[in-house]
């Protein structure tokens, strides 16, 4: 048997500085390999090779999306997918996950096909970040998550589960960001949420919660972000909300079934950038306090119950506004939306407005992507206005008096839904209508052959004399 006298002193050197390198290098723990392969076994496809280099004997350390701290245990799991680049994975959430003691966080967001449930978390009794966001998820919020009390964000945005918010979460106290939302979830808000002093940002949205809306928000004074729009909310807006207006920058609750009066104290909130109170019951008029919104950039009081007089808002400039579908008589477009330099959707449909759209001229056409004046008085022509608009996706104008060539309209690459239904149009189709996604040029005054088109009869329906498919042939 050779011993290490019996080499070269230099040979001697190298073999024990091998030998102590593989001393350094040693592979993460046995039990964090196990849980990752576990993983990985339940993973079906994974199209992009999201695991490729998750092999048995290596160092899992060194495995995409896999961070190791002391002792080289796992500290955190992030794999993100890019499902319009099929960077996706299939298959269920292996409970082997459980085994990951040291897990600290765990991000496995925008993987489309990951099912089963969130339960291996309760025995993760170090995890402070868990984002498992746009995925399957099904079954419930653990009733227990309560127990997991290092939590600072909890999200499970985007998923399938059911059953209602567990009261156990008013146990997080630690926690900056709750999002619950795009989920089936169902109860009432529970209260112990009052507890989460620390909370910054709470979504709910996209659930089918129901009852009141809590009145607790005085212990929730850090909220910048509250989102509870597509419930079933009923009752008013709590006066406790009040308590956030410092500092709340979004407050949207649109899609419920609120009632009463849109009330007199959000005009308190300066900071306030979002407000969608939109598709309610609110009644009465909007608040002169709104006046003090400055800082407003999105606003949608759309589908309520609201009538005049609107007030004169100070804002710097908003992005988008939608006031349609309520009770309002505007008469023309309000100065202060035609002054804003960075404007990109306008949605005033059924808001009494009465103006000659040659006349109206914003200061800006150039962002606009959405603009919707339906079922207004409005006449002239909007050739003018689209023609000077390069990116807009959308312009909806049914139900007005517009009269022009429709073979005069710009139809740019962009633009992808066009109503002009029930107005005077005339002219020709052309045949730049082959881009479009949507149409409707029905109850014009249209004539002629139509272009090749992919739009059913109804897109042409009650016009002078338009022929050929899917209309009626034209006459020899």
């Amino acid at each position: 048997m050779l011993s290490f006298s019996q080499f070269p002193v230099p040979l001697l050197f190298i073999l024990l500085s091998l030998h102590c390198l593989t001393c350094l290098a040693a592979n993460c723990h046995v039990d964090d390999e196990s849980g990752l392969l576990g993983f990985k076994s339940g993973i079906t496809s994974d199209p992009s090779g999201i695991l490729a280099n998750w092999k048995a004997g290596t160092d899992c350390c060194k495995w995409s999306g896999v961070s190791c701290g002391d002792n080289n245990r796992v500290t955190s799991l992030s794999l993100n997918g890019q499902p319009e680049k099929k960077q996706i994975l299939s298959g269920t959430i292996s409970s082997s996950l459980s085994k990951l003691k040291k897990l600290g966080s765990i991000y496995l967001t925008n993987l489309n096909n990951l099912t089963g449930t969130p339960n291996f978390l309760l025995a993760l009794t170090e995890i402070q970040i868990v984002y498992i966001e746009n995925n399957k998820l099904s079954g419930h919020v653990p009733a227990s998550i309560g127990n997991l009390t290092q939590l600072f964000a909890l999200s499970f945005l985007g998923n399938r589960l059911t059953g209602p918010i567990p009261s156990s979460i008013g146990q997080l106290t630690q926690l900056n960001q709750l999002k619950l939302g795009g989920n089936l979830l169902t109860g009432a808000i529970p209260t112990s949420l009052s507890n989460l002093k620390n909370l910054t940002y709470l979504s709910l949205e996209k659930n089918q919660l129901t009852g009141p809306i809590p009145n607790f928000f005085n212990s929730l004074s850090d909220l910048r972000i509250l989102t509870l729009s597509y419930n079933k909310f009923t009752g008013n807006i709590p006066v406790s909300i009040t308590s956030l207006a410092p500092q709340l920058r979004f407050l949207e609750v649109g899609h419920n079934y609120l009632t009463g009066k849109i009330p007199d104290f959000l005009g308190q909130f300066r900071a306030l950038d979002t407000l969608d109170l939109s598709w309610n019951r609110f009644s009465g008029t909007v608040p002169k306090t709104f006046a003090n919104l400055t800082k407003i950039f999105n606003l949608d009081l759309s589908h309520n119950l609201l009538v005049d007089p609107f007030p004169t808002l100070f804002v710097k400039g908003i992005e988008s506004l939608d006031l349609s579908y309520n009770n309002f008589h505007l008469g023309t477009i309000p100065n202060w939306v035609t002054a804003s330099p960075i404007i990109y959707s306008l949605k005033l449909a059924k808001c009494g407005i009465k103006i000659k759209l040659d006349n109206w001229k914003p200061k800006t056409t150039y962002f606009y992507d959405y603009i919707d004046l339906s079922d207004n008085e409005i006449s002239g022509s909007p050739i003018g206005l689209l023609n000077k608009t390069d990116y807009l996706v959308g312009f909806y104008a049914s139900g007005n008096k517009l009269k022009f060539d429709l073979e005069k309209l710009r139809i740019v690459q962009a633009l992808k839904d066009l109503d002009l239904s029930r107005n005077m149009v005339y002219g020709k189709v052309p045949k730049a209508i082959s881009g479009l996604n949507k149409l409707n040029l029905s109850s014009n005054h249209l004539c002629g052959q139509l272009p090749a088109t992919k739009f059913g009869a109804n897109s042409f329906a009650g016009n002078d004399c338009l022929c050929g498919p899917p209309l009626p042939p034209c006459k020899a």
